[in-house]
């Protein structure tokens, strides 16, 4: 590398985990936001084009359910979170080059160019899969909203992915007394169509 190459500015693109648009910003988010903010600042002091990229990430079965229990859109929710969450943001002076949200037409579009792209090219798959389904809230049930006990140590009250007492791993399916963690029903099982990207096609 000449020393001319050595002293040009670097061009930089940096982002955060984005913040879940179902609750508040808690402290354990400003220490990741303020640690990457001092970082961009000191690029930029350096001379260095770096541009600072964030939203909020607006999907997810948290999110509809927080609304519900709100008695909100989830529309209406994820407006009201970007704007406390911003206001969150600026109260602590961290400086994005913009802050977005993944409920966006760009977003939409950058998307479902890249799912058609995948699956134009055979990496799209799709498969049966059995999941728990919860009837009173009506809905199919992720592995957190799950829980029920441990089907290795027998530990009550665990999440329907892992185990918090002995760590062990499994299948909501597995769980032993299975309940939805929403409304306490016991949940069913159903089988229905999901969609898989083939990683190891890119690898």
């Amino acid at each position: 590398m000449s020393s001319h190459q050595r002293n040009m500015p670097r061009k930089i693109v940096v982002t955060s985990a984005l913040p879940y648009a179902n609750g508040p910003i808690h402290i354990g988010h400003l220490v990741e936001y303020l640690q990457t903010d001092i970082w961009v600042r000191f690029q930029k002091m350096c001379g260095n084009e770096c541009l600072y990229f964030c939203a909020d990430d607006t999907h997810g079965t948290p999110i509809m359910i927080s609304a519900r229990a709100a008695g909100i859109s989830p529309e209406n929710l994820i407006e009201e979170m970007h704007k406390e969450h911003k206001a969150d943001f600026d109260g602590f002076h961290i400086e994005f080059d913009n802050y977005y949200t993944t409920h966006s037409p760009e977003n939409r579009y950058f998307s479902e160019l890249v799912f058609s792209r995948l699956n134009e090219a055979g990496s799209i798959v799709k498969r049966t899969i059995e999941q728990t389904y919860c009837a009173s809230c009506k809905m199919p049930l992720p592995d957190r909203f799950v829980r029920g006990t441990c089907p290795r140590c027998k530990a009550e009250d665990q999440y329907g992915d892992c185990c918090e007492v002995c760590s062990a791993t499994y299948q909501p399916t597995d769980l032993i007394n299975p309940y939805c963690s929403t409304c306490r029903a016991r949940p069913t099982f159903q089988t229905s169509e999901h969609y898989f990207f083939k990683l190891a096609d890119y690898q």
